[in-house]
């Protein structure tokens, strides 16, 4: 049976885990980050993820600490403009958020998820210190006062100084710990896909309103010649699954009916993917010598670019608690701190998310009509509407 003594063992091999893993490794510490899957890396591969991400500039900038952004700036499409469309008022009601407004960088920039893993993978290999096992996953661990002691499921056990759970929205890392989390359904799902248009996409990522749930098409490199989007259709679960299901040519004239013909008809450029939508909040962040980050931590709907960009957050505040110092990894101190510090920022954001989706989803003419009007008196005043772009951005 193999022993190994680590600084840092992180669960999970997604987005969150592997920037993890190149953020501390390029940091200098140890670490050994494990997966019971193999990540998928290219996008025609069966299982691949052909959803994408927007990074927003606080998400860029610890990219870039991790030696992530060099590798995915090539690929990645800026985001410009932030466009709301509430298309069940009457006129529907248009308002554009402009980043220039608030910085002379764009608001954030859009990349496959699958290219993530392919880039990110190529990182950790490039890191030494970074011991990758894909294909071992975590089983159980027992913290100690001054380690833990974890147990991989190929038998290996590994002694950590902080064991790091990015393991998802149903963690393993959290269950052995003896964490609880408060759970919402809202009955929906997200049909996600990629389309090409006629009309170009100029930056802008565009929300778009009605009963059921938002519509967004977020800004993608041109595909095949012409310009393509990424879309995130939300609607009730039903709906959600009949619509995953039609023929191409029906799917393509909904979706296009949907997005109001914002960029004229959609044609499909990657096959459909459906996701449940949830909200979730872990009671605590923290155990002995353990830390949850991102969706072991909070889940909320994809509304507004927060998920992951959340999940950087978390990372950047441990990665600092970490080396400011370095003694002090993984210890009860360091780990009060670290709930102190993303704990009310998570709950506050996953409520925030939270509302904008329930009103989002409401058919009511009175709650649309009241969405409407809030939408124009929130764009109608400069400075809230500059505070909700720094908000949204990331700042306290």
């Amino acid at each position: 049976m193999e022993s190994k003594t680590t600084d840092i063992l992180i669960a999970g091999g997604g987005v969150a885990g592997l920037s993890a893993a190149a953020a501390f490794g390029t940091a200098g510490f140890n670490v050994v980050i494990v997966d019971p899957a193999t990540p998928i890396t290219t996008r025609d591969a069966e299982g691949a993820d052909l959803r994408t991400t927007a990074f927003l500039q606080p998400a860029q900038q610890f990219l870039a600490m991790a030696g992530l952004w060099d590798r995915l700036a090539p690929h990645a499409t800026p985001l410009q403009t932030m466009r709301i469309v509430d298309a069940a008022a009457q006129p529907p009601v248009t308002r554009d958020f402009h980043a220039a407004d608030i910085s002379d960088q764009p608001f954030g920039w859009n990349l496959h998820n699958w290219l993530l893993r392919r880039e990110m993978v190529a990182r950790l290999a490039a890191l030494p210190n970074v011991d990758f096992r894909p294909g071992t996953g975590f089983s159980h661990m027992v913290a100690r006062t001054s380690e833990a002691l974890v147990s991989l499921t190929d038998g290996t056990q590994v002694r950590a100084q902080l064991v790091i759970g990015a393991d998802g929205r149903n963690s393993p890392v959290r269950t052995a710990a003896d964490i609880n989390v408060k759970t919402t359904r809202y009955g929906q799902k997200a049909v996600t896909f990629a389309v090409t248009h006629d009309a170009p996409h100029d930056n802008i990522s565009t929300e778009i309103h009605q009963a059921g749930g938002p519509f967004t098409l977020v800004p993608l490199p041109d595909h095949d010649g012409k310009p393509c989007s990424a879309v995130v259709w939300m609607d009730h679960g039903p709906e959600a699954m009949r619509l995953a299901a039609l023929p191409d040519a029906e799917f393509e004239a909904a979706a296009s009916a949907r997005s109001a013909y914002t960029y004229g008809p959609l044609t499909l450029a990657s096959r459909r993917m459906i996701w449940p939508i949830i909200s979730q909040i872990a009671q605590s962040i923290t155990g002995p010598r353990t830390a949850l980050v991102a969706e072991a931590a909070h889940v909320m709907p994809p509304i507004g670019a927060q998920g992951l960009n959340m999940s950087l957050t978390d990372l950047a505040c441990l990665l600092g608690l970490a080396q400011a110092a370095p003694e002090n990894l993984g210890t009860q101190h360091m780990l009060d701190t670290y709930a102190r510090r993303r704990h009310r920022d998570i709950k506050l954001r996953v409520t925030g998310i939270d509302a904008l989706n329930r009103a989002s989803i409401a058919g009511s003419p009175v709650v649309q009509d009241l969405r409407a009007k809030g939408i124009q008196a929130l764009y109608g005043i400069t400075p809230v509407r500059r505070k909700l772009m720094q908000i949204g951005l990331g700042a306290r």
